[in-house]
């Protein structure tokens, strides 16, 4: 794969991975738009790696929390601020993995790839957002993240399966409409990530791992890298932002862009 495309790829993913803007629907659009062949899935893996990496060192202290919190879940301790946080993040993450098995038994995933749905769940979803961040009052902060909560959350973040949805834009939404600050609806969003991440690069790593070979390992790690790098310059911004400014700019780009993608799939 040219070099050019790796990087484009690598840095599409990392500034759209935590973003509310959909990852997957800009993946998904690079090809469709432009012509460029698709990248694989070994390139899915690598940059998948790269955010997951930044996610887990910006907020390393929380996931020590939680790494820690599993240890006392397996010994039977559940009383613990880590161990809440392990088992909310198990929790929330059981309805994308059950709903995303449904989806590949089922055979829609392709068809679920359309410019004109990317076009209209951008559109939607970011309408969404938008009303959920201007309804949802601000006065919980992610250290009140119960089990119920999870469940519910975990529940919006299945709809993330929907390409142009966005994971962190959907979750952020649930977040925001269950009155969780900007901020902390950001950082349950982001935590909620890390096992999504590891589970959906899993399974694609079993699926390529017969086929890679050296040539391609070497653009899985170049992919790797500058996904880490812009994943967490993306993160970083985001919520520093998010001190003193609303998600309305995301909303306004995913409207303008689910308008432009409509009148491209209908035209």
């Amino acid at each position: 794969m040219p070099l050019f495309q790796i990087l484009l790829v690598a840095i599409i993913q990392g500034i759209t991975e935590f973003l509310p803007i959909s990852s997957s629907g800009h993946l998904i659009l690079l090809p469709n738009l432009t012509g460029l062949a698709d990248q694989g899935q070994t390139i899915d893996v690598a940059v998948h790696v790269g955010t997951l990496v930044a996610v887990v060192i910006y907020f390393w202290s929380d996931v020590r929390e939680g790494l820690i919190g599993l240890g006392h879940l397996v010994r039977g301790r559940r009383d613990t601020p880590g161990a809440k946080l392990a088992i909310n993040l198990i929790i929330a993450t059981i309805p994308v993995i059950l709903v995303g098995l449904l989806i590949e038994v089922a055979g829609v995933s392709e068809a679920l790839r359309s410019t004109a749905i990317i076009g209209w769940t951008m559109l939607i979803f970011g309408i969404v957002l938008y009303w959920a961040d201007q309804k949802g009052a601000e006065v919980k902060v992610a250290e009140e993240w119960s089990l119920k909560q999870a469940v519910i959350l975990g529940l919006w973040q299945a709809v993330a399966l929907i390409p142009g949805t966005s994971r962190s834009g959907i979750t952020i939404t649930g977040a925001r409409l269950l009155g969780y600050k900007r901020t902390d609806a950001a950082k349950i969003s982001m935590l909620m990530s890390i096992p999504t991440i590891m589970a959906s690069g899993v399974l694609l790593g079993i699926e390529v791992a017969a086929d890679a070979d050296w040539a391609v390992a070497r653009d899985g790690a170049i992919a790797a890298v500058f996904s880490f790098i812009s994943a967490l310059l993306a993160l970083t911004l985001m919520m520093r932002l998010l001190r003193s400014v609303s998600f309305t700019p995301y909303v306004i780009y995913r409207v303008i862009l689910g308008v432009v993608l409509l009148a491209i799939a209908y035209s």
